[in-house]
């Protein structure tokens, strides 16, 4: 009975231990607990860590739409350069484009050339048929043209010259007898005009004004003289005469004629002769555009 006494004791005691124990340690559980209520503040901040986190997510995801919005922006920025260094390089070449050469010379050939010959025959400035080929009379053509608008005499179809084209320059002269022959000696053109009115242009080359040395005469000088004189001899051939060989002559004062040549520039370079083309001076004798007697005016 003692024995057993003493055992219910040491039961009891360990129980009472164990219960001791076991409300120890619910009271570590509830002072975590506590701690972790102490740590709300340390839960909130943890809490606000984790909104922080949030938060960062969404400071960076905002950082990153600034940053990639900056960054975009910058990037758009980048890319606004591209563009703009595209639309740079864009416009670069495009201003070198445009000012595309339209021009039309002597070898150029095509529909462009033979309207350009029409618009030139229907103008009055004669360059023979149109053909297509920009040849040495639609040179001429064009030269008288430019002649009769104050352009630069290069025989280039250019920007100006097509302008003038366009613009329907004529060939025109002042009063005078109806039907005449007329030598402009400032534009080196000669006119044929018919009933007051220019029927055609043509491109010619007068007295240079340069002092020249000749066999027959020794020097003089080389002018066409202005004036009104009328035509009294023709040859229809090619003429040995003083100073070489001339096309088909017309003379209208004494020695001075016009005449077809091989080259006609679009300056004063002659002897005092009035030079159109070989082609020029036949259809002069074929239309019969100066017979003898009638009016050639220099002036």
């Amino acid at each position: 009975m003692v024995g057993r006494a003493k055992g219910e004791r040491r039961r009891a005691t360990g129980s009472a231990a164990l219960v001791a124990g076991l409300v120890l340690g619910l009271g570590a559980c509830a002072g975590g607990g506590t701690s972790d209520a102490g740590g709300p503040a340390s839960q909130t901040s943890t809490g606000r860590s984790t909104t922080a986190p949030s938060a960062s997510s969404t400071s960076t995801s905002t950082s990153d739409t600034s940053s990639s919005s900056t960054s975009p922006s910058s990037t758009g920025s980048s890319s606004s350069a591209p563009s703009s260094s595209s639309s740079s390089s864009t416009s670069t070449p495009s201003p070198s484009a445009t000012p595309r050469d339209t021009s039309l010379r002597p070898g150029d050939s095509g529909p462009r050339v033979r309207s350009l010959q029409r618009s030139l025959t229907r103008l009055g400035y004669w360059g023979g048929t149109a053909d297509g080929t920009y040849g040495g009379l639609t040179e001429q053509a064009v030269l008288a043209l430019q002649k009769q608008a104050g352009l630069d005499r290069d025989g280039v179809a250019g920007p100006r010259t097509l302008r003038a084209v366009a613009d329907g320059t004529r060939p025109t002269v002042g009063a005078g007898a109806p039907d005449r022959v007329e030598i402009d000696l400032e534009r080196q053109l000669l006119y044929v005009v018919r009933d007051g009115s220019v029927r055609w242009a043509i491109s010619t080359s007068t007295g240079s004004g340069e002092t020249y040395e000749s066999s027959y005469d020794g020097l003089a000088v080389a002018v066409t003289p202005p004036g009104t004189f009328a035509v009294g001899r023709v040859y229809d051939g090619s003429e040995v005469a003083k100073l070489g060989t001339l096309y088909r002559p017309r003379y209208f004062n004494g020695g001075i004629a016009v005449h077809g040549a091989a080259s006609v520039p679009g300056w004063p370079a002659s002897h005092g002769c009035a030079r159109v083309s070989d082609p020029a001076m036949d259809l002069i004798w074929s239309q019969d555009l100066m017979p003898v007697g009638s009016t050639v005016v220099v002036r």
